[in-house]
């Protein structure tokens, strides 16, 4: 097992056989400021903690025995000097990849679709040869048990020298480092889109015709979805992803939309056609505001 490391998040560095563990899973009092602040502990449970570690456990061996490098490797995975955007656009229902993580983190990048291969071939009790029959991702799992099986009883070719310091982001104040985590995922909070959502549906409830407006989306929801991707090009399972949350926080919220109002259809298309183009430029949805 590679050497492991608390620091600020999940992450292997760059070259380094070596796993980093995130600092809040190590003290139940990390854990609830972290669920606070982030509404979420990742890798808190058993599962989803091995899961992650078996990713992880991946880029290290990759960087330990330089698997990279590999030709067989390059033609399976692709090349691990793609640049590494940060962003990517999934294709769901692709049977070229397997599924582990969330997102379809496989086809993130070269080196996550082997990390992601890598841990479903290393998951205990699963059938994997039965569960991605007929898939091409079968192939990618046929090559790394082959490649395993070369590297058993071998030792890593690659292990530098390092300083732990060097690497787990630790030297920061809470405060700063929630500051930094709250806005590179602020479009994944519940009061996102808070501000938008009273501004596009300010209908009276006491009004004549006043409908709520989660009602409203809903009823209008496959028109809506539609029309965008008509217009945005954009694939249907990303937009309705985004209109049930919306839908969702409107019932929170308990807003009202004037269901006789035409100029309230064109005001939500836009808005929805605006998020959007926003995610396709940027890869995150983002406030008109």
């Amino acid at each position: 097992m590679p050497p492991c490391h608390i620091g600020d998040e999940w992450f292997v560095p760059v070259g380094i056989p070596a796993i980093f563990i995130p600092f809040f899973l190590v003290n139940n009092r990390l854990r609830r400021l972290e669920r606070k602040m982030i509404l979420e502990v990742e890798g808190e449970t058993q599962e989803w903690f091995m899961k992650l570690i078996r990713h992880e456990a991946a880029h290290a061996y990759s960087y330990a025995y330089r698997l990279q490098r590999k030709k067989k490797w390059q033609q399976t995975f692709g090349l691990a000097s793609q640049k590494d955007t940060g962003f990517y656009r999934p294709r769901p229902y692709s049977h070229s990849f397997v599924l582990h993580l969330d997102d379809w983190y496989a086809q993130a990048h070269p080196d996550e679709d082997f990390a992601e291969t890598f841990a479903v071939w290393l998951t205990p009790d699963l059938d994997w040869r039965t569960r991605y029959k007929g898939w091409r991702a079968l192939r990618k799992l046929e090559y790394m048990d082959e490649l395993m099986a070369t590297l058993a009883n071998t030792p890593p070719v690659h292990q530098p020298a390092y300083k732990e310091e060097d690497y787990h982001c630790l030297d920061i104040k809470l405060s700063d480092y929630y500051a930094a985590k709250h806005k590179l995922y602020e479009d994944t909070y519940p009061d996102f889109y808070d501000a938008d959502l009273r501004l596009l549906f300010a209908g009276d409830a006491a009004a004549p015709g006043a409908l709520r407006a989660s009602a409203y989306l809903r009823r209008y929801r496959r028109a809506l979805v539609n029309h965008v991707c008509q217009w945005t090009n954009e694939r249907k399972y990303r937009v309705n992803e985004l209109l049930m949350r919306l839908i969702r926080r409107c019932d929170d919220l308990k807003l009202f939309a004037r269901a006789d109002d035409p100029v309230q259809g064109q005001r939500t298309g836009a808005y929805l056609a605006t998020l959007v183009m926003s995610y396709l430029f940027t890869g995150k949805f983002k406030r008109t505001k």
